[in-house]
């Protein structure tokens, strides 16, 4: 009786010691497999952006927009004294299309909707009673406005972000301020291009393909600038300046460019005669491919949208991922 229990007992401690054991082994593995503690979460809502590239200061004055999206119209969609911020010359324009939705969606501290004022307009030489002003002028006010605006807001918000967009000669505008900013030719220093976030470009009159970001379905011609610029200033008032120098260089990751299949803007062969290639082209805008890029008649993305749909969702989609840099 009490040999047996004696066994029982001794029975018992083994199986407690084996219990502690197995115990002691399941924590030690427990410390090992379990994961590292979680990332501290994320605060509120979105705050300031603070990290900066050296140099640059850390905060801006309040009235700064996080971004400015300079939007250009493009002919006939403009007037020299039209309110940039609440357009009217042509409540048909193309560009109004993204700018008022843009406007819609953002609050103004988050982007400011900047819409350039200028003559837009591109007489024709073969008719002579034509009283419209000449492309040159026209382009040059445009450039010259735009450039302005760039200028003054770059030097007072030195943190703001960019967004370029412009549609028919407004798209030469905005495409040759972005060639110029990459290349070191001002408005905004080359160091600094990384503050453009992105340039879009519709029926691009100085297109090169392959020389940016091709939205899909893209065709193989050349803007009307490069297929007529070996002529060069043959007709007063419209000199045909050829490619941009430079292209886009730096930037050219960021510029997207729309071009429609028939096109002359943007889809241009190469010109044999540079007199009747440009009474054609003043009268581009009236051309069914040209004034349809609102619709999916001629261009139509690959998910189906129209050119100023994926503008617009491009635009959105930057502006909403921009940094927000704190105030002063």
């Amino acid at each position: 009786m009490l040999k047996r229990r004696r066994i029982r007992r001794l029975l018992l401690i083994v199986l407690a010691l084996g219990a502690v054991a197995l115990l002691l082994i399941g924590l030690l593995v427990f410390q090992w497999l379990k994961p590292p503690p979680p990332p501290p979460g994320p605060g509120p809502g979105p705050g300031p952006t603070t990290s900066e590239r050296p140099g640059r200061p850390n905060a801006q004055p309040a009235d700064c927009p996080d971004v400015l999206t300079l939007v250009i119209p493009g002919t006939w969609e403009s007037k020299a004294n039209d309110d940039p911020y609440n357009p009217t010359a042509n409540s048909r324009s193309l560009m109004l299309r993204i700018s008022s939705q843009l406007q819609q969606k953002f609050p103004e501290a988050r982007t400011e909707v900047y819409t350039v004022p200028y003559k837009a307009q591109f007489r024709n030489p073969t008719n002579l009673a034509d009283r419209q002003a000449d492309y040159n002028d026209s382009r040059r006010q445009g450039t010259g406005r735009a450039s302005n605006k760039l200028k003054k807001t770059y030097e007072h918000c030195p943190l703001t972000r960019y967004v370029l967009m412009g549609f028919s000669q407004g798209a030469v505008i905005a495409g040759d301020l972005a060639s110029n900013i990459a290349n070191g030719r001002g408005p905004i220093a080359a160091d600094d291009q990384d503050l453009i976030l992105g340039v879009g470009l519709i029926a691009d009159g100085r297109r090169q393909p392959g020389g940016q970001q091709d939205v899909e379905p893209s065709p193989e011609g050349v803007g009307a600038e490069i297929a007529l610029g070996g002529f060069g200033g043959l007709v007063p008032g419209i000199k045909m300046t050829g490619a941009r120098s430079g292209g886009f260089g730096d930037l050219s990751d960021r510029v997207y460019s729309i071009c429609a299949t028939g096109d002359l803007i943007c889809d241009s062969p190469t010109v044999v005669d540079p007199i009747k290639a440009i009474g054609k082209l003043a009268n581009a805008a009236n051309n069914p491919v040209h004034a349809m890029y609102a619709t999916t008649k001629y261009w139509k993305s690959d998910d189906g949208r129209s050119a100023t749909q994926w503008m617009y969702g491009w635009a959105s989609g930057v502006i909403s991922e921009a940094p927000r840099p704190a105030r002063k």
